[in-house]
């Protein structure tokens, strides 16, 4: 941050609050105390009217306020995923006024900005609740990028690391921002594949926004298609307790997204979803005591009659 973005978000810091210590300041806009000295004496040459008490702290003059300050596309975006959260993940009594509070915010915008704040809550889902999924351990933070293709209808040029490790260049068309099982995804026209798919943010590995801007695919609802997604897959709830050593591997296995549950017994109990429970039953088998198949009760079943299978083939012969 310059030294002009911070006297401006000093000022804008101080308006909320009643009184602020030099300390916190220095510590908030990691600089030097000394630093927060010289920042206030020239906001009060430059006429903002701050008064201050030694061993207290610093405060505006009551009645002073900064004129309204425009979001950032960046800020504007981060308000979006903030209030999509909210809208899943609460109650009516702060449903109701996140989004009064965002109605206010985007009155102040200009139109421009407006235009993308809509187009980008329109394109933005959060499904599911809250998990604690974690991310690839070189996993770079891409979502404002991806959030600004879709709002801006840019095209993402990417390598993309696929479930097996393979890293592919993808030019896509981004449709929408999707939160699920505690991770990103984004969906998008995929030009390699000539079709719709989703990639989890995290496992993208270079990413950029080209200028070229692309026809909106006005047949498309974002909605509708996870909709119908999920009636097509029919996927299935399971619970698999993992040891610290496979959860690497299982995580990038998985097919869906595992999200922790409880830790115990040297290892962690995940929820995710699966497609058929045969062969989920199977890949548990393959991490041998690694795992263990805990939900449904038909899943534990089938690993059970799988280790059994297992066991009669290396039986000894004419055992």
């Amino acid at each position: 941050m310059n030294r002009t973005d911070r006297l401006v978000a000093m000022v804008m810091h101080m308006q909320g609050r009643r009184v602020v210590r030099a300390e916190e300041l220095a510590a908030h806009y990691e600089v030097s105390v000394r630093t927060i000295y010289r920042d206030i004496a020239a906001l009060g040459e430059a006429g903002v009217p701050i008064t201050g008490e030694a061993g207290v702290g610093y405060c505006l003059v009551k009645g002073y306020h900064l004129p309204p300050v425009s979001l950032t596309a960046d800020e504007a975006a981060a308000l979006v995923v903030g209030g999509a959260m909210v809208e899943q993940f609460t109650d009516d009594s702060l449903r109701a006024p996140i989004a009064a509070a965002l109605d206010k915010l985007r009155a102040v915008l200009p139109r421009e900005r407006q235009d993308f704040v809509e187009r980008l809550a329109r394109q933005t889902v959060v499904v599911g609740r809250p998990g604690r999924a974690r991310t690839e351990p070189d996993a770079q933070p891409w979502l404002l990028a991806v959030q600004r293709g879709v709002a801006e209808r840019r095209v993402l040029r990417m390598s993309y690391r696929g479930r097996q490790r393979e890293e592919t260049a993808r030019e896509v068309e981004p449709l929408g921002v999707v939160c699920y099982g505690g991770a990103w995804y984004l969906v998008a026209w995929c030009r390699l594949r000539s079709d719709v798919r989703h990639f989890r943010v995290d496992r993208i590995r270079q990413l950029e926004v080209l200028t070229e801007k692309f026809a909106a695919h006005v047949d498309f609802s974002l909605t509708k298609h996870l909709a119908d997604q999920v009636a097509r897959d029919e996927v299935l709830p399971v619970r698999v307790w993992f040891a610290q050593a496979a959860q690497e591997r299982a995580r990038r296995e998985s097919t869906a997204t595992l999200v922790e549950e409880r830790a115990r017994d040297g290892g962690a109990e995940y929820t995710f979803t699966t497609f058929s429970l045969e062969w989920m039953a199977r890949w548990v088998m393959s991490f041998g005591a690694d795992a263990e198949a805990l939900a449904p009760p038909r899943l534990r079943k089938l690993v059970r009659e799988e280790a059994e299978r297992v066991v009669r083939r290396h039986a000894a012969p004419g055992s």
